[in-house]
């Protein structure tokens, strides 16, 4: 028996595809790499296919979709009295089937459709005939409202936070509802990838003792601050952020953004935290970026009566809670877009932060509670 291929990655595939598109035929590709022409062509056709241009081809999506309906036909054949894709009174499995066949009708013939999905065809006419039920008309209404949510959240939110949207506005809808509904929409929320490091260490800084040790609870506002730095791509260069998060309500109390990496990015961001929010004890925590052990800073941080704190070199945990935002940056506003100078970027990054961020976007930590409400909830306005 001949050894069987592993599958070849998504970015082989997107890279082959590219070097069609840039003028090279799959003949060509098939002699110099492994795949076959017709491999290749297959991958051509389906990237056309997800791109909109063929649409008598099924999307990756869609056919994810028919391989999920297919195993469920068979796990059903398996253990239900009946011999189609759903059995006695599972109305709800039928619907699924049915809407998927109604969706690609005018790309495939009905009957096709029917029997590769294990459901007579007559079934599936007399489905489109007879009047919706209750559950399918409120499945309707949710799903245009969860749509909403979805747009509303800038195509970001997921099955938790559109629930926790749900319930605060009263509607009282399962977790799983709120999936099986989210599926058959085509709505997904963003996930999330590692981020790359820009600390840089300055060993003739001054380095100060961790007064944290990973405990980012704080039981008060301004009572204990995280702050760190980033970049944002832009095809002027880089436009480097700082911020200063309060580890209580997780709002970003202090921001600043510049094309360098000096100080004054840090003392920047720090200066608008003290402005903004008038601490009394405050510990400040940051990693052991040159930025942060600079003199100019240190004074700085003397001179407002804020207690300087700073994590190990190179341990993303000493510093999760930037960590964290800086992924949801990245996650949900870096990687969806791509900016043509750094005027761009600083009007998408403060629009992030204080018109989304802050007061709207909700955080699990604060039982999915956006920052600004949460304060409001929870503590008196300073």
């Amino acid at each position: 028996m001949g050894i069987t291929r592993p599958p070849y990655p998504t970015e082989f595939k997107q890279q082959m595809v590219e070097l069609y598109r840039s003028g090279r035929t799959p003949g060509q590709l098939a002699k110099e790499f492994e795949p076959t022409e017709v491999t290749i062509r297959h991958w051509i056709t389906q990237a056309d296919a997800n791109e909109g241009h063929r649409p008598d081809v099924l999307t990756s999506t869609e056919r994810d979709e028919l391989r999920r309906l297919r195993r469920e036909n068979k796990r059903l054949q398996t253990t239900g009295k009946s011999h189609g894709l759903v059995r006695s009174g599972d109305r709800r499995g039928c619907r699924e089937v049915f809407a998927f066949v109604s969706d690609h009708q005018a790309d495939f013939p009905v009957t096709t459709l029917c029997q590769v999905l294990g459901v007579s065809p007559s079934g599936y006419y007399a489905w489109r005939h007879r009047p919706p039920s209750k559950r399918e008309m409120a499945d309707t209404i949710l799903t245009e409202r969860i749509r909403q949510i979805h747009t509303w959240s800038r195509q970001t939110y997921g099955r938790p936070r559109i629930h926790a949207e749900l319930a605060d506005e009263g509607t009282r809808i399962s977790p799983k509802r709120v999936a099986r509904l989210m599926r058959l929409a085509g709505l997904r929320g963003v996930c999330r990838r590692r981020k790359t490091r820009t600390t840089r260490r300055n060993d003739d800084g001054a380095v100060v003792q961790d007064l944290v040790d990973r405990d980012f609870t704080a039981r008060a506002p301004d009572e204990l601050w995280i702050a760190d730095i980033t970049y944002i791509p832009t095809w002027a260069g880089f436009l480097y952020l700082a911020v200063v998060i309060d580890a209580w309500s997780r709002r970003v109390v202090g921001w600043a953004m510049a094309s360098h990496l000096r100080t004054e990015v840090v003392l920047d961001a720090l200066n608008m935290a003290l402005a903004q929010r008038h601490p009394e004890d405050v510990i400040h925590h940051s990693d052991q970026g040159c930025q942060y052990t600079a003199i100019a800073f240190g004074q700085r941080c003397k001179q407002a009566r804020v207690r300087p704190s700073m994590g190990s070199v190179g341990d993303c945990y000493d510093n999760a809670m930037c960590e964290s935002f800086f992924a949801t940056l990245e996650t949900e506003l870096i990687n969806r877009n791509s900016f043509r100078n750094q005027a761009e970027a600083r009007m998408a990054v403060f629009d992030f932060i204080e018109a989304w961020y802050n007061p709207h976007r909700r955080h699990s930590a604060l039982g999915q509670m956006s920052p600004l409400n949460y304060k409001k909830e929870h503590a008196a306005p300073a």
